[in-house]
């Protein structure tokens, strides 16, 4: 019904079925009648274009997702009388500046409000339920076009903004504050900034540089991923950890510096970041999670800091250039597929320190011709090398006898 811009319920209807108008995104007002009792999951669901909405007295319950993503919704009066609202009941409501919740409500439940910025003075709630748990956010004033609460950067009122300046005295940087802002090519971050929350600049793809304060000591998971016009960028000293799927996606990324504060790296950090040639770890760093460089098809070289002891499944995987690695002596465990694809290896060293090979560890290392496997190595994992790979190992060792088994070459020392 995407052309229905208009409808009349006549007084009689006492019930209107689930998702009786979803999607109807050209509806722009519609007034309930006085017979309905409870507004089902999903009846207005995704109608993009509803503006204003009369809810009678006589409805006891509102379900779930009933009003989500109704983007164009300013307004809702939630009667005396209405006892429960559903999951995501207003999910994505993102044009809602006024809500009311009656004393009447004793039951919210989970994501109700997500999604929604409302000025703190705006939100009125006579029920005794905690707001925490139905996902709204509030702000306390509009600055340079930005939400903000609590000092802390809410949401920007416009989407396709391409210039930020967040104002002095704000410390912190919400979650998805700038989440998809597909225009933002600039930001200015003060001094004052100290935290930028998980998605935080996610998926701006137009952004190319940013400049983050020294007193920086948290970024968020996923705080940059999919920014794939950004070309560098310098973690300050303070930031203890790189979190999970920080810079993923990030195609254009070339340069980033990070500092000797960094004591872990996690999932997926730099996963699918293409154009990284080089990267520093520094010795500070003792774990580097799983898939951390996955996918970084650019990158030649890399020197693993002493102290790390697991190279985790996937770590290097697929990264096609990558032809010098140094694994230092403190490393006990190779995971499944940790350099999996690595097709430029000519050789690799493993330390007397490893006791585990994974599962396709170094398999589809096409140029690795031949691999030494020291006697502390006492569990390798279903098809850890290419069969163009020669083991070579000790007279009884495991890594031989590993060989012989499963119908590998191999050269006894």
């Amino acid at each position: 019904c995407s052309n229905l811009a208009d409808v009349t319920i006549p007084d009689g209807v006492t019930s209107i079925g689930d998702r009786a108008f979803s999607s109807c995104s050209s509806l722009t007002n519609i007034t309930i009648p006085e017979g309905v009792t409870r507004i089902e999951p999903y009846t207005f669901a995704e109608c993009s274009n509803l503006a204003d909405v009369t809810i009678p007295d006589g409805v006891t319950s509102i379900g779930d997702g009933a009003f989500s993503s109704c983007s164009s919704l300013t307004n809702i009066t939630i009667p005396e009388g209405v006892t429960s609202i559903g999951s995501s009941a207003f999910l994505y409501c993102s044009s809602l500046t006024n809500i009311t919740i009656p004393a009447s409500v004793t039951s919210i439940g989970p994501s109700v409000f997500d999604g929604c910025y409302v000025e703190r003075n705006n939100f009125v709630n006579n029920s005794s339920i905690e707001t925490a748990l139905w996902g709204i956010t509030l702000y306390d004033e509009i600055v340079n076009g930005l939400c903000i609460g609590n000092n802390s950067v809410v949401t920007t009122i416009d989407k396709e903004i391409k210039e930020v300046v967040i104002p002095s005295g704000v410390t912190s940087i919400g979650e998805s504050a700038f989440n998809d802002c597909f225009y933002l090519e600039s930001i200015t971050i003060p001094e004052s900034v100290t935290y930028v929350g998980d998605y935080a600049f996610r998926g701006c793809n137009s952004l190319a540089g940013v400049a983050i304060p020294e007193g920086v000591t948290y970024i968020g998971n996923m705080a940059f991923s999919e920014c794939s016009s950004l070309t560098d960028i310098a973690i300050p000293e303070g930031v203890t950890s790189i979190r999970e799927r920080t810079f993923y996606n990030c195609i254009n990324l070339t340069n980033i510096a990070i500092p000797n504060s960094v004591t872990g790296i996690e999932w997926g950090a730099f996963m699918n970041c293409r154009s990284l040639t080089d990267i520093t770890i520094p010795e500070s760093v003792t774990s580097i999670a799983g898939s951390v460089f996955q996918g970084c098809s650019s990158l030649m070289n890399i020197t693993i800091p002493d102290g790390v002891t697991k190279i985790e499944a996937t770590t290097f995987s697929n990264c096609g250039n990558l032809a010098n690695i140094i694994i230092p002596e403190s490393v006990t465990y190779i995971g499944n597929y940790a350099f999996c694809g690595c097709g430029n290896f000519t050789d690799i060293t493993i330390p007397k320190s490893v006791e585990y090979i994974g599962s396709y560890a170094f398999y589809n290392c096409n140029n690795l011709t031949s691999i030494r496997i020291p006697s502390s190595v006492t569990s390798i994992g279903e098809s850890a090398f290419s069969y163009s790979t020669t083991i070579i190992g000790a007279r009884g060792s495991y890594a031989l006898n590993w060989a012989k088994k499963n119908g590998y070459t191999y050269t006894a020392e």
